[in-house]
């Protein structure tokens, strides 16, 4: 155990995973605890909740499970409410809830639009809004959100998805400069091509099980490493961006890519 984060109270938005193995938010919950925090571990499915807290506290940390609804304001209240009511205050909130969503402007559907944005969008802008008067109160805190690559660079038909990280990235830009001299920080990471139950469970539902190993080493071989990240290293810096190492680190966007955004950059000029 370190103590990059001792004594402080980590809400964690999307701590669970959708299917075996390690998700993003999953890994970051766990490496919060690892790294000396308190994890409200937070998930729309009170299963995954439950059985990421579980595996915290027994590796011997402190979690509390939660089931929650980050897309809807009542829930959201709650859910900061039961943390504050749980652990006394809120000093790092992570936002990783997202859905993805392939399709063109042509393609996509309003309703499925308007779900994209209200679920990668919407509920941090919620989740935000309901922390920030506690940091306020506190005299400071971080917020890390989850982004994406396809934000910036557009790899494939995606418009909803992309759009919506696009978002992201300008209001994690928007909150860290609002609150910049009341030390609050908020930064994002841009994760790239990661290998992780999400990414799995997505080229099930589009290329058939048989299709999602030779998808993965597809997209292995487009990595500049020769392989895909994996939660653990979106994990890794999250952590470092919520803790005091990053007190002079505010409003950015950091890409865990392996160099993958400069591939892209070489390849369109």
């Amino acid at each position: 155990m370190s103590s990059r984060l001792r004594d402080k109270v980590a809400l964690v938005c999307g701590a669970g995973a959708i299917g075996p193995g390690w998700g993003n938010g999953k890994a970051t919950a766990a490496a919060f605890a690892r790294a000396g925090a308190k994890v409200f571990a937070v998930d729309l499915n009170p299963e995954a909740a439950a059985e990421t807290a579980a595996i915290i506290r027994g590796e011997g940390f402190e979690a509390m499970a939660h089931a929650a609804d980050v897309a809807d304001e009542a829930s959201v209240a709650a859910m900061v409410a039961a943390c504050r009511a749980a652990y006394g205050r809120v000093d790092i909130l992570h936002n990783n809830v997202g859905i993805a969503s392939l399709g063109g402007p042509i393609e996509t559907t309003l309703a499925q639009w308007e779900r994209v944005m209200r679920v990668n969008v919407t509920s941090m802008f919620l989740t935000c809004q309901a922390v920030l008067p506690l940091f306020l109160e506190q005299g400071g805190g971080a917020i890390v959100n989850v982004s994406s690559l396809s934000a910036v660079k557009a790899a494939r038909p995606e418009l909803a998805y992309a759009t919506s990280k696009g978002a992201v990235n300008a209001l994690t830009i928007n909150i860290a400069m609002e609150f910049a001299g009341r030390n609050i920080r908020c930064n994002a990471l841009v994760p790239g091509l990661m290998n992780t139950p999400m990414v799995a469970d997505a080229m099930k539902e589009h290329y058939g099980s048989g299709g999602v190993e030779a998808m993965i080493a597809a997209r292995d071989a487009l990595s500049p490493t020769g392989r895909m990240g994996e939660a653990w290293d979106v994990a890794n810096a999250a952590v470092f961006l919520a803790s005091d190492e990053a007190r002079y680190i505010n409003g950015m966007l950091l890409h865990i890519d392996g160099g993958l955004q400069h591939l892209f950059t070489a390849g369109n000029g």
